[in-house]
């Protein structure tokens, strides 16, 4: 494993491993807020990844989504895919740190810290939903701002003053790979948060909109098998992981020879 800095303004690193060419952080939920909350005092944008096998697979045609994950100030395991590539390499991570849970967490955090939050994306009022379970669950959390991800390229402009004039902390992104990923680094400059991250389908777990796997199933690392029951859609992305495995394994053989 390598050290990574996480924020040239701050001696704290962790360490990390390369999947696909790719930096992925051996982060807990512990040290990946530790490291989020570094961000939000140090007061400058900070782009925070969480990668998927899906991901990492799709970065490796996509150089404009290989760059945004190389050049991510923080990126964490989001998949039993990733978590099963690093042990594979030899160099196992410590835990899954998922976009889910992040969210959840910081609404936490924000209620005994008062950082200021944003939900961006999702279906027309699935975002509005989230805030309101997650106010209801951590009284006192700043959820300071909610929109859904049906807006023209026209309507960024005001859609970035908004962001603005709420002075946001942190700004969720929900419009799936690689959307979310492009629109925070076209506009991380313009926005005004210091913790910016794609989310995926996070705001329909937490409105309620898709149930989340059962603990039974999140423990046995089959939450993926869930979401593709539930949502078939989502299909797509498990077609990608023999491909993932193929690749990594390749790797593995590389490193080996």
């Amino acid at each position: 494993m390598t050290q990574t800095p996480l924020d040239p303004n701050s001696p704290s690193s962790l360490s990390s491993v390369q999947i696909l060419g790719l930096t992925v952080h051996d982060v807990t939920m512990a040290s990946a807020l530790s490291a989020m909350d570094g961000f939000i005092r140090a007061g400058s944008p900070h782009h925070v990844i969480t990668a998927d096998a899906s991901m990492l697979v799709l970065a490796q045609d996509d150089e404009a989504l290989h760059e945004i994950v190389r050049s991510a100030d923080l990126v964490t395991p989001d998949s039993v895919g990733v978590l099963w590539a690093a042990k594979r390499l030899g160099r196992p991570l410590q835990e899954r740190v998922s976009g889910v849970e992040i969210v959840e967490q910081l609404c936490r955090c924000s209620a005994e810290k008062g950082h200021r939050l944003f939900f961006l994306g999702a279906a027309p009022g699935v975002a509005v939903q989230a805030a309101e379970k997650m106010r209801l669950k951590y009284p006192g959390a700043q959820i300071v701002g909610t929109r859904d991800g049906y807006f023209s390229a026209e309507e960024s402009g005001a859609l970035i003053e908004q962001i603005r004039e709420a002075r946001t902390d942190a700004l969720f992104v929900a419009m799936g790979i690689p959307k979310q990923e492009k629109w925070i680094a076209k506009h991380r400059d313009q926005l005004g948060a210091s913790v910016l991250i794609g989310v995926g389908g996070t705001f329909d777990v937490l409105s309620g909109t898709v149930r989340r796997a059962p603990i039974v199933m999140q423990r046995a690392r089959l939450e993926w098998l869930w979401r593709v029951l539930s949502n078939p859609r989502k299909i797509s992305k498990v077609l990608l992981l023999p491909r993932f495995m193929r690749l990594v394994m390749r790797a593995g053989k590389q490193e080996d020879g």
